[in-house]
């Protein structure tokens, strides 16, 4: 089984917000957001601790960066809910060019956000709309 499969998005989720980024200046304000709508605090509170959230928002920072850097606008996240799972689906103009999870490569290259995705995620895939859009996505299970 590969790592990233084509795969369509979970359903039953509820779409609470949809956010589009033009650049990664942007990602700042995604996390932010996130982070907000996960705990009712735009910051980390206590850093140390690792939490649930956090992983959501790092997730959703490797997807947007990917969409931004190898997919084409309009880029944009959206966030959902299904009871304690929360999915992060990240679009872009891009759908003929897949997640790729670097291979050979030196790590001091980067190019790893994926596998990251892949193991802090409880699934994850990623789907074509039509013939314009790709939407990479992963859920992560409050605990």
């Amino acid at each position: 089984m590969a790592l990233w499969e084509s795969a369509r998005l979970p359903r039953g989720f509820t779409e609470l917000w949809c956010q589009e980024l033009c650049s990664l200046d942007q990602l700042a304000r995604l996390r932010s957001r996130l982070r907000l709508t996960m705990t009712g605090q735009a910051t980390v509170e206590r850093p140390e601790q690792d939490h649930w959230s956090e992983r959501l928002v790092l997730i959703a920072d490797e997807l947007a960066s990917n969409g931004l850097r190898h997919g084409t606008l309009p880029v944009a996240a959206a966030l959902s809910r299904y009871a304690d799972q929360w999915l992060i689906a990240v679009s872009d103009a891009s759908p003929a060019v897949p997640p790729t999870p670097a291979q050979g490569r030196d790590p001091g290259k980067g190019g790893f956000g994926l596998y990251l995705v892949a193991d802090l995620s409880a699934r994850h895939g990623w789907t074509t709309a039509g013939r314009g859009q790709k939407t990479a996505w992963a859920v992560v299970v409050a605990d």
